[in-house]
């Protein structure tokens, strides 16, 4: 009996020694790593818009596909998200008034793109519509989902338009640049108006046009010395910072009077 037993051991001993080699070779994940240099800027009111370097990492990259250029990343940073009112105005008897309009829940204030590369030669749309990624493809909720689709599409491009119109959804193709076969650098657009608040800066990283990987950082935007003191009052104490507006204007108001008055 033990001539059986001895080897059947041993073929199981040879089936896990065959395995063993085979799971040690298994390719490791790709991913993807991003870090900023502050987690917080400081902009003053003489603020005329900057340039945003982050720098980024890919973790277990292929270096064949490395080699080839087959990886791509798409960085972005999404400014904190508000609801908006967008107002369609037309011309009654000569005047210009605002006679409908649509809300949007959650709109990110601001969206600046980076890429490697345009986006049509990355992926497939499809990609990035169910990843809500770039500004066309960002899902625009309205408050009342009960209005036409027809309605909500004329509503989200004009939205969309506004918001490229005054440089707070941006895209920088080329922006995106690899240092090395696994470190890349990009470069992301504040725009002069971009709101304070916390932003979030995400990296997409994609393998011959399928996406692997995502991860993100926070980033603060804040006003800084006599502005943000300004800033910090209106909201800590907003009653009364109304009424010194309001007391402000009609003293101002007063003393032009006076000033300018004719005898």
């Amino acid at each position: 009996m033990e001539g059986p037993k001895t080897f059947a051991a041993a073929i199981l001993l040879s089936l896990f020694a065959a395995g063993a080699p085979a799971k040690a070779q298994t390719p490791l994940t790709e991913g993807i790593q991003i870090g900023l240099s502050t987690d917080n800027v400081s902009i003053t009111a003489g603020f005329s818009g900057a340039d945003l370097t982050i720098f980024g990492s890919l973790e277990n990259p292929d270096p064949l596909v490395a080699r080839q250029g087959r990886y791509d990343v798409i960085v972005v940073l999404e400014g904190p998200p508000k609801p908006v009112v967008v107002r369609r105005k037309d011309r009654v008897l000569g005047v210009w008034v605002n006679l409908d309009s649509e809300t949007f829940e959650n709109v990110p204030v601001s969206y600046s793109v980076a890429t490697t590369r345009p986006l049509q030669d990355i992926t497939e749309p499809n990609s990035y519509k169910q990843l809500s990624l770039g500004a066309s493809n960002l899902y625009m909720q309205p408050a009342d989902a009960g209005d036409s689709p027809a309605t909500i599409e004329e509503f989200t491009a004009a939205l969309r338009e506004r918001k490229g119109a005054a440089g707070l959804y941006s895209e920088n193709v080329g922006g995106v640049q690899f240092l090395s076969q696994n470190l890349f650098r990009a470069t992301v657009r504040l725009a002069p108006n971009v709101p304070v608040g916390t932003h979030k800066a995400r990296a997409f990283l994609f393998k011959s046009g399928l996406f692997i990987k995502e991860r993100s950082a926070q980033l603060e935007i804040r006003k800084s010395g006599f502005e943000q003191s300004i800033f910090r009052v209106a909201h800590d104490y907003s009653f009364l910072y109304g009424v010194f507006a309001i007391s402000l204007a009609m003293l101002t108001g007063w003393l032009g009077r006076l000033i300018f008055r004719k005898d």
